[in-house]
């Protein structure tokens, strides 16, 4: 992807606004536009990158060390009763192609559900991830 036609290039650059919350030379934090709560805030690598679980391993440190500052910042000021926090990759993350993790404040009275459906693990089931994972391809 040509980094222009990036959204989030464009507000690492300062050539779309943003309500930035911090930034330093790697990584900058703003204000999601479209927020599920009070706060919902984006960190991203300054670097065009789209997926942080492919990323050199400094530019996720930086990612996860800028969320952990935001959210120090946060919990002093806007009292949430805790977060969360994600990454999506692939097909999944919609129409923006450059890693981002949210950083959700989150209150006893959001509306916010990211409930997982879940079923005991077997241990059929495990052995056989773990034989994929840690025996398969690569």
């Amino acid at each position: 992807m040509d980094t222009d036609d990036c959204r989030f290039c464009r507000i690492v650059r300062g050539d779309q606004s943003a309500h930035v919350l911090y930034d330093d030379a790697e990584t900058t934090a703003f204000l999601d536009a479209n927020p599920a709560t009070e706060g919902h805030t984006l960190v991203v690598p300054n670097g065009h990158v789209e997926d942080l679980l492919l990323a050199e391993p400094a530019t996720t440190a930086a990612v996860v060390e800028t969320a952990q500052a935001v959210a120090t910042a946060m919990n002093r000021t806007l009292d949430p009763d805790g977060f969360s926090v994600f990454h999506t990759t692939g097909g999944l993350v919609g129409e923006v192609e450059h890693a981002h993790l949210h950083l959700l404040p989150r209150f006893a009275d959001d509306d916010v559900h990211l409930a997982l459906d879940r079923e005991e693990l077997t241990a059929a089931d495990a052995e056989r991830v773990v034989d994929r994972v840690c025996d398969g391809p690569g």
